[in-house]
């Protein structure tokens, strides 16, 4: 299949909230919740789409020629891309029937791992979501990233027991899903943590710590105080606070404070092996993509996950080698134009 025939396919699975559009920009869902929108009126979705959007990348061929090399090393892996899948919850409340969340995190997982990248995996109220993520990392030999919710310290201590198992070469916690408004008054509790906290669950996680959520300066320097490996720049695909900056906006400044202490991914509004281009040039080491990867699963299953893979890596391959990049580590600012 192709790129656009599993959007096809996924369009006639996936509601009735996400429409599976041609471009997830969040124009059609803006703030549908249940659904892939955002609070509010569903600026923080749309911003993140525009704002890589705006930016536009030089043009350079002269220079060496060859191929790119796309691959990047790791937490002691080498992966394909300096791509991961977004971790995604609540599949059947916000996208439709067709997979529940155990069904989702087996077959990312597993594909990713197929195809040299790795999914970061959800976390739900019901304990079978978290226990069957790790039942899908430990049948992949560890490769993927359990990400535990920010629920009561005691929750949160039993749930990095359990990732433990599977012996993942990281483990994460998505800070920001805080502000989810499906995680409001449920059992068990979620929401913020302090520096004092994060340091103990660094600790239990027993491995390389990322904490996605970070929007500031200030929030980078804290996560590196509690003991994180990396952080994840996000604002959980602009769902949790309305009007916040896009992660474009922020990454340079967070990139430049702590770029080299931490390993920095970013989040938010992705789509693209050029967008991916742009934000290794704004100083992120990769990205985490999460609404595509939902649709290419529902529309395509594991060949979904691949034919995405596969135009990442080729539009990623042909921006970095018009641009004069050999190899990721070359990718610079320089080769970014800001009007």
């Amino acid at each position: 299949m192709t790129y656009q025939e599993i959007l096809e396919r996924a369009r006639t699975c996936i509601g009735p909230y996400c429409k599976a559009c041609p471009v997830c920009n969040g124009l059609a869902c803006k703030n549908a919740v249940p659904g892939p929108g955002a609070k509010g009126i569903g600026t923080g979705f749309i911003r993140n789409y525009q704002k890589w959007q705006e930016l536009c990348v030089n043009m350079d061929t002269i220079c060496a020629g060859g191929p790119a090399d796309t691959t990047l090393s790791l937490f002691g892996q080498t992966f394909a891309l300096p791509v991961f899948a977004s971790p995604v919850g609540a599949l059947t409340l916000h996208y439709g029937d067709k997979l529940n969340d155990l069904e989702y995190n087996e077959l990312l997982v597993s594909a990713c791992a197929e195809n040299g990248i790795a999914a970061f995996t959800g976390d739900g109220t019901n304990p079978a979501v978290m226990e069957g993520a790790v039942q899908a990392i430990e049948k992949n030999h560890g490769h993927g990233v359990p990400t535990v919710k920010p629920w009561n310290m005691e929750t949160v201590e039993q749930k990095m027991a359990l990732v433990r198992r599977a012996e993942p070469f990281a483990v994460a916690m998505d800070i920001d899903a805080a502000g989810l408004p499906f995680l409001k008054n449920m059992t068990p509790p979620a929401g913020s943590k302090t520096v004092e906290e994060l340091k103990t669950i660094a600790g239990w996680a027993g491995k390389p710590f990322i904490l996605k959520g970070i929007m500031t300066v200030n929030g980078a320097e804290k996560a590196l105080e509690a003991g994180a490996s990396g952080i994840v720049v996000s604002n959980h695909g602009g769902r949790v606070l309305d009007q916040c900056p896009a992660t474009a906006e922020v990454l340079p400044e967070i990139a430049d404070a702590v770029g080299g202490k931490l390993t920095i991914f970013v989040d938010g509004g992705i789509r693209t092996g050029m967008d991916i281009f742009k934000a290794l040039a704004l100083g992120a080491d990769a990205v985490l993509i999460a609404r595509p990867f939902v649709t290419m699963v529902y529309g395509g299953g594991a060949e979904g996950v691949r034919v995405y893979v596969d135009k990442l890596r080729a539009e990623l391959a042909d921006t970095m080698a018009m641009c004069g990049a050999h190899k990721l580590s070359e990718i610079s600012r320089s080769m970014i134009f800001r009007a």
